[in-house]
């Protein structure tokens, strides 16, 4: 009975090239306008809720219908600047975050049929060395030993998660 394939794709050489050609080009545009912050920086600025933007907003609202009222130590200029470019790519970030988990789905599939097609070729594997079928020993050996470091990692995680 064949095994079922949760996905079948595959990209060309000229798609993978356009793909490539076309990130490259986006790295080049956020070049200089872009920062990567520590884990500590991302803790400490954090990210403003839905109710914060909305604040954001009717503070923008405010200091434009009354620009008198706005204290001299904020930056008007910078802060409609900075107003602005959030909103250019906050648009761009669902659309690159939703592209992303598209990405990481398939990949998980692609992942799944792959491992599940090489659970069964190792268990064959362990058959035909049972047989003595000739080479499958040597191949069953050789595979035997990932899937036991793979299985002892496994425990001493285990065994880290519930000592922890």
């Amino acid at each position: 009975m064949a095994l079922e394939n949760l996905i079948s794709i595959e990209f060309t050489q000229e798609e993978l090239t356009n793909l490539d050609t076309h990130l490259e080009a986006i790295q080049q545009i956020l070049a200089g306008k872009t920062v990567n912050l520590t884990p500590e920086q991302r803790q400490q600025y954090g990210r403003i809720a839905n109710q914060n933007k909305l604040i954001v907003d009717k503070a923008k609202s405010h200091m434009e219908q009354h620009p008198n009222w706005v204290p001299s130590f904020i930056d008007k200029a910078e802060f409609d600047k900075d107003y602005t470019a959030r909103m250019q790519i906050e648009g761009r970030v669902q659309m690159l975050e939703n592209l992303t988990q598209q990405l990481l789905d398939t990949k998980t599939l692609l992942d799944h049929d792959n491992y599940t097609n090489t659970l069964s070729f190792y268990r064959t594997m362990r058959y035909l060395a049972g047989e003595n079928e000739a080479g499958a020993k040597t191949v069953y050996e050789d595979m035997k030993t990932l899937f036991k470091k793979a299985s002892r990692t496994q425990n001493t995680d285990e065994t880290t998660a519930t000592s922890s």
